[in-house]
């Protein structure tokens, strides 16, 4: 039987991080809030580096890049289509 995915907002996020750099071992935090330890790893690591808990503010320069190129793909295959069956109506 699986658990049900929480979602914790950003205040409760920067409230599990302060607990930590105060000194509380990780692992009472982990065990106190019923957290998974890689959640509280990411969000230390998320405060650390960026101060913000959302996934876009956290994303390297390649990352970035990569979703760029990927929407640029996609614009230009639904323009092909577009051209395609424009050539195929002026036929």
């Amino acid at each position: 039987m699986s658990k049900e995915r929480r979602t914790f907002t950003a205040a409760f996020k920067k409230q599990m991080v302060d607990l930590y750099e105060n000194g509380k071992p990780r692992a009472a935090i982990v065990k106190e809030y019923e957290l998974t330890s890689s959640a509280l790893d990411r969000w230390i690591k998320q405060a650390q580096a960026t101060g913000s808990f959302k996934e876009k503010d956290n994303r390297s320069a390649e990352e970035n890049e990569l979703i760029t190129l990927r929407k640029e793909i996609q614009q230009l295959k639904m323009e092909n289509d577009i051209l395609k069956q424009a050539a195929l109506i002026m036929d």
